[in-house]
């Protein structure tokens, strides 16, 4: 009952309607702004620390169409290679279970989805259900 003059206090925050209560509560702020320039400076010294041992700092940046703004083209175009490399072969080591669901009547993707999850045949990350538009990838592939 908050409205019939019962009086709510924190017990953590001093009492600031007198002069002390304010004294304390600028004390916690300037304790509060120093430990925070504290992180602040660790931080900026780690940061400079890992640069000067040679450490790229910051992540891959992205366009809006999700082209890479900054990083080693060489290593990117490797490395977009090789997952290419490792999907296209997974595609046609799936061709065949494929096209024998196919003989037996699979026509629609969603129907060869659960033809490969009726048979336990895990996904690329081996961590779920094949659905249509997995079927449809590994289809344009081959």
């Amino acid at each position: 009952m908050l409205g019939s003059g019962v009086d709510v206090r924190f017990a953590d925050l001093p009492q600031i309607e007198v002069a002390t209560g304010r004294f304390l509560l600028r004390q916690m702020v300037a304790v509060a702004e120093l430990e925070a320039g504290m992180i602040s400076a660790r931080t900026k010294a780690a940061l400079a620390a890992a640069k000067k041992r040679g450490k790229k700092l910051g992540g891959r940046r992205y366009t809006s169409k999700g082209d890479v703004v900054h990083g080693p083209a060489r290593a990117l175009a490797a490395a977009t290679r090789v997952r290419e490399e490792r999907s296209a072969k997974r595609a046609s080591n799936l061709a065949p279970t494929i096209r024998t669901l196919q003989e037996r009547g699979a026509t629609s993707l969603r129907a060869i989805a659960d033809g490969l999850n009726a048979q336990s045949i895990p996904t690329a990350r081996g961590n779920g259900k094949w659905s249509a538009v997995q079927v449809a990838r590994v289809l344009e592939r081959l």
